[in-house]
């Protein structure tokens, strides 16, 4: 489990809600009004993301030193046949160290870090540690406290800073992730099957975009300029 997420490939983020127009073009059901000439929203934006997968995943696996590792997953975004907008794994190794790893959009200011907020709990301090064309890696140290908290919790938030200085809040729900984090692994396969209906879900709403994009332009036909006189 060198890469903590099953679909990386696949993530397209939601940067025009966040960074303004003039960024990659992502559908929100409350998009940010951008600022004009597409600048960086005016003022704090939040977002209320869905879980993707029916359910928080659970992986487990034997590193090389013999020790145990698993990490509780899940995908999260603005509509649920949309590409994931942030994705959470939390890792437990052997009963010694407990931390969650985070995918974000690109864009945001990475010196300030960013914070995950557990609904019951203590804010928790994280840092970004490399970036993707497809998204920010970010880590957040938990201990016992920081996973009780969100075992807790029914919703949590993250929050970091985008490129005008203002907090950007990824809000989540946490509801099941104490059975899924507390309880045994998944059967591989079944990951599989929803990573891969995710997948078919993905490719089908790509392509009925497509159609109607190409409808739209066969029903509006540029008008032939009129010859010179």
């Amino acid at each position: 489990m060198t890469i903590p997420f099953v679909r990386m490939a696949a993530m397209a983020f939601a940067a025009a809600t966040i960074f303004g127009a003039d960024a990659a073009v992502a559908q929100s059901p409350k998009p940010a009004t951008p600022a004009p000439g597409g600048a960086a929203p005016l003022g704090p934006v939040k977002l209320d993301l869905v879980g993707l997968q029916p359910q928080w995943m659970k992986q487990c696996s034997k590193d090389q030193s013999g020790k145990e590792v698993c990490l509780t997953q899940r995908e999260f975004g603005q509509v649920v046949d949309q590409p994931p907008t942030l994705i959470i794994a939390v890792y437990q190794i052997a009963d010694e160290h407990r931390f969650a790893r985070f995918v974000l959009p690109l864009g945001f200011l990475l010196a300030p870090g960013f914070r995950l907020l557990p609904e019951k709990g203590e804010p928790i301090p994280g840092r970004f540690a490399f970036c993707l064309p497809q998204g920010c890696f970010a880590e957040a140290e938990l201990g016992s406290a920081g996973i009780n908290a969100l075992k807790k919790s029914s919703a949590a938030t993250v929050v970091v800073r985008n490129q005008a200085n203002n907090e950007v809040t990824f809000s989540f729900p946490m509801k099941d992730f104490a059975g899924a984090y507390d309880g045994p692994a998944m059967d591989p396969k079944v990951i599989e099957q929803q990573n891969q209906e995710l997948q078919r879900q993905l490719e089908e709403k790509a392509r009925q975009q497509r159609e109607q994009l190409e409808k739209q332009s066969g029903a509006t036909p540029a008008p032939t300029p009129a010859p010179p006189k």
